[in-house]
């Protein structure tokens, strides 16, 4: 999936740039117009290959002819580590990764949940047995990386604290991506970028236009990107809510290519992990109202005062800062020199292969080759 598939994409990229020998192995279909991009930019370059695969989303008898399909990657290319992502990559890693020996050592295995299982409820009876399957894998565990702390404490929240090691290693961008964007001549004053669904809250965010409206601010506009499965619903409320003409919608674009389109970011999202739309907003620039949700107090830091919660009033509140005073907006967002060195590729593949090497350490084989490694995610 998008977010997803992007860290990895950036992950074995930075990794293969030190001289690392990576491979990927993924699904046989990604998401449409997005996904394929990369994974057409790294069938291209990864020294160890893209290998695709089916790989059913729900558990059930498919999973044991992917499981052999997997297993035989895993022997053709004998790598040094095994890194899952996402719930399914997570238990592919673990467990098979338990099975393929390599240079007379298990290969270390290691998982990224990025959500995953994490989204279900405790309550939720598909929650539970994933949790009972998520304890049980940590055995097979040489260490949990989470994406953000939020992460690491809903999982320990709903599963337990781990057993195994782990850390934390946030989302990085590329050096290119905290370029700033210049703002077209006819920006809009506030952009929404997303997918079109109620959890994004699209609708907060055309009621905040419609609340500075009625306020007599009737030059105020606003611009939505993207799509998804609430897209007709929004455009009808931006209807219901007289906005035609201080709305405008776009299909989905390359971030920066939209961010040109607005002069303040709006993420009014009712939940989040780690999104990587804010990072890109902020390295390029553009003020941002975020929601106080998942991880994303993280970046701006707890408390921080271009948080909101993810209600109309809250937003309406701060736009209204951002259009009457925009210095005092600029002022709470995090100083660039901290997202650059929190948030880089280069710190996010650093992070990660200082844990390859300390569960390589964990294997039997203390004398495998550590120097130039070869990982499979």
């Amino acid at each position: 999936m998008g977010g997803l598939f992007r860290h990895v994409r950036d992950l074995a990229m930075a990794h293969q740039r030190s001289g690392h020998q990576v491979g990927v192995i993924c699904d046989v279909a990604g998401t449409a117009c997005y996904n394929e991009e990369m994974v057409a930019e790294l069938s291209e370059s990864l020294r160890l290959g893209l290998h695709r695969t089916r790989m059913h989303r729900a558990v059930g008898p498919g999973d044991i002819i992917d499981s052999r399909n997997i297993l035989k990657f895993i022997k053709e290319l004998q790598p040094n580590v095994l890194h899952g992502h996402g719930a399914k990559g997570g238990v592919f890693a673990r467990a098979l990764g338990s099975l393929a020996r390599v240079e007379r050592s298990r290969v270390a295995r290691l998982y990224s949940p990025h959500g995953g299982s994490l989204h279900y409820g405790p309550e939720s009876r598909a929650g539970r047995l994933y949790f009972r399957i998520e304890r049980m894998l940590e055995r097979l565990t040489d260490h949990i990386l989470f994406v953000a702390e939020f992460e690491h404490r809903a999982y320990a929240d709903k599963i337990g604290e781990p057993t195994c090691a782990w850390s934390i290693n946030y989302n990085g961008l590329q050096p290119v991506e905290f370029e700033p964007v210049t703002p077209d001549e006819d920006a809009a004053d506030f952009l929404f970028l997303g997918e079109l669904r109620q959890l994004k809250g699209p609708d907060i965010f055309l009621r905040a236009l419609a609340q500075l409206r009625a306020e007599g601010r009737t030059a105020v506009r606003g611009v939505i990107v993207g799509d998804g499965p609430d897209a007709e619903n929004t455009r009808a409320l931006a209807s219901e809510l007289s906005l035609g003409d201080a709305v405008t919608f776009h299909a989905p674009m390359p971030a920066r290519r939209a961010f040109a389109m607005g002069r303040c970011f709006v993420m009014p999202s009712r939940a989040e992990a780690m999104p990587y739309v804010v990072l890109e907003a902020l390295a390029a620039g553009l003020p941002v109202i975020a929601a106080n949700v998942g991880g994303i107090p993280e970046i701006f830091g707890a408390g921080s005062p271009a948080l909101i919660a993810p209600e109309t009033g809250e937003a309406t509140r701060l736009m209204r800062i951002a259009l009457d005073e925009p210095e005092r907006l600029a002022a709470w967002q995090p100083r660039r020199t901290d997202l650059i060195s929190r948030f880089s590729v280069d710190t996010m593949a650093s992070n990660v292969l200082q844990a390859y090497r300390s569960a390589l350490t964990l294997r039997a084989n203390e004398g495998a080759h550590t120097e130039r490694l070869s990982s499979v995610s």
